[in-house]
């Protein structure tokens, strides 16, 4: 009996310490993978306006590489900003799978009696029902946008550097806006009022393919009449861009809402660039020769420090690296490159590679490999046929110049 008993104590102590195992042998949530960002995309109008509601955009997107099954966003905004309604505090937005993101937009009030400055708003989020919420908090601007100025601001400039982006690219749009008013004041209604006007912000925001890096421009400064404020935002190109125009919106406040304006600026992006194309065979006879290549710019616009590399192996190429400079687009350009084969083969394959500038950014690519045939003449036979012909033309031409004297003798 008590062999029995401590088999059935040992028994039952196993079977508990299996139940408390398998009690904590969680699995893994798809919720645990899943890393959020928050951010605010934008808000309307900006700055945000004393005694009116204002508009904010936020974005929240999935990071990480799990799934996340029930996420949703709370807005908590802080004086002097409040919720157009406490029944729109949070927004489930649901699932959210690896490189998604959402987009909610939530309506906040500028009490009456505010400062011009900033004020803070938090945002929550969480990522599956009765979780823990995660806050992130944003600044927004708090100012006036109303003056009596009547002057009125047009898009009469806009530039980019490099003129066509390539993917990957980076650099500047720049634009200049312009005070159209040819005079100092404007009678309206028996009132007078002064032609300044005023930049008080402009926003440009990116597009699918294009990123803005640039802060917004925030300002206040009087553009008198006919005066003008060039402003330049930063850009980069995405590397699986699609050639083609994209137009980034911008949006600009002026003296008040009713001078407001928003435009479209267009950004090119053509991933066309060098191309090298032999003139004429590539061949080494004996194993020597000339190969020459046109080097023609593809791109909508200059390209500069252009050069051309060549490689092969067992070839010895002089020079190996031919620099051409700067190429207008269109612009083609022949070049000579001596090369010297000390190998045994019917045939070499080249490699060409092509560095450039486009604006700041440098480029490299291989445009291409190509076969150098080698060939051999007997370089004897010829020259035992040239010496062969000179002897003959010798026998033969001295009996008819000695006739020819005789034949005056007589």
């Amino acid at each position: 009996m008590k062999i029995i008993n401590i088999i059935e104590r040992a028994f039952y102590v196993m079977l508990c310490v299996a139940m408390l195992s398998t009690s904590f042998m969680v699995p893994a949530s798809a919720d645990s993978a899943a890393t959020m960002t928050v951010d605010i995309i934008d808000y309307d109008p900006f700055p945000a306006q004393i005694g009116e509601y204002v508009d904010v955009r936020v974005k929240i997107e999935n990071i990480g590489y799990g799934r996340a099954d029930a996420v949703s966003l709370k807005m908590d905004p802080e004086y002097p900003f409040s919720l157009d309604s406490q029944n729109n505090a949070v927004e489930f937005i649901g699932i959210l799978s690896p490189d998604d993101a959402a987009v909610h937009e939530f309506r906040l009030y500028v009490d009456p009696n505010a400062k011009v400055g900033t004020g803070t708003v938090d945002i929550y989020y969480q990522v599956h029902e009765d979780g823990s919420w995660y806050k992130s908090s944003f600044d927004l601007n708090v100012g006036s946008s109303s003056f009596d100025s009547k002057g009125t601001i047009e898009l009469t400039e806009i530039t980019c550097d490099p003129v066509v982006f390539m993917p990957g690219d980076t650099g500047t749009v720049s634009f200049t806006l312009t005070n159209t008013a040819t005079e100092s004041s404007v009678t309206l209604d028996d009132e007078v009022y002064d032609t300044n006007a005023r930049v008080q912000s402009a926003v440009l925001n990116g597009v699918d393919g294009v990123d803005v890096t640039s802060e917004s421009y925030v300002g206040s400064g009087v553009i008198g009449p006919g005066d003008s404020i060039s402003l330049s935002y930063n850009v980069e190109i995405a590397d699986n861009a699609q050639d083609g125009t994209y137009y980034l919106d911008l949006s600009m406040v002026g003296n008040s809402y009713a001078y407001n304006n928003n435009w479209r600026i267009p950004v090119k992006v053509d991933s066309a660039s060098i191309k090298v194309i032999p003139s004429k065979p590539m061949e080494l006879i004996n194993g020597e020769g000339t190969l020459e290549f046109d080097v023609a710019n593809m791109h909508p616009n200059t390209l500069s420090s252009v050069s051309v590399k060549l490689s092969a192996d067992g070839v010895d190429l002089s020079p190996e690296e031919y620099f051409v400079g700067s190429m207008d687009s269109d612009e083609l350009f022949t070049i000579e490159i001596d090369a010297k084969a000390d190998i045994e083969a019917e045939s070499v394959p080249v490699t060409i590679t092509v560095d450039y500038r486009n604006g700041i950014n440098d480029h490299s690519t291989e445009v291409g490999i190509r076969d150098l045939e080698l060939t051999s003449e007997d370089e004897g036979t010829g020259g035992n046929l040239a010496v062969t012909a000179v002897i003959l033309i010798a026998l033969l031409g001295i009996p008819a110049v000695v006739y020819v004297k005789r034949r005056k003798q007589n």
